[in-house]
């Protein structure tokens, strides 16, 4: 009984001694810290021989946000990639402020321009890119070296 009450009050000085130290809170991110302005994630195709139907090709979850990069897999090939933020594919954006595309600049990418339809390639980069109270996303995809922008969405 001696034995238990103090592993217990061990237990407890240990447990205390770790929350209350500087380092350990100090490690925890600062409450408001914004949203990074400018990133790139990037994301491999879905496997060839993948079944029919919609596939998810990579994923990536933020405390901001939750991107996905999805196919439309037709006969094992994928026909078409696009951006689904929040569980809902994004609609193309109308225009694209020129922080968007200063973004892309930064991350080595081309200018956004006209939008390729469909979207299909060997590699594939999402610029998210933020401009005042809006998040875009931008989705490239590479053929070999060839980077082409192929869509653009806010979410």
């Amino acid at each position: 009984m001696k034995i238990v009450s103090i592993a217990v009050g061990t237990a407890l000085a240990v447990i205390f001694a770790v929350t209350a130290s500087p380092g350990w809170a100090a490690a925890k991110p600062a409450a408001g810290k914004p949203a990074p302005s400018c990133a790139a994630l990037a994301f491999r195709p879905v496997p060839a021989g993948t079944s029919d139907g919609e596939q998810t090709a990579g994923m990536y979850r933020s405390r901001f946000a939750r991107l996905e990069l999805r196919a439309s897999v037709q006969n094992g090939a994928p026909a078409n990639y696009y951006i689904v933020a929040g569980g809902t594919r994004l609609s193309a954006a109308q225009g694209l402020p020129e922080a968007a595309a200063n973004c892309a600049t930064l991350k080595k990418m081309p200018l956004p321009q006209a939008a390729a339809d469909p979207c299909t390639g060997d590699r594939f980069t999402m610029v998210v890119a933020h401009a005042g109270d809006k998040r875009y996303a931008l989705l490239y995809a590479a053929s070999g070296s060839n980077w082409r922008f192929c869509n653009a969405g806010t979410f």
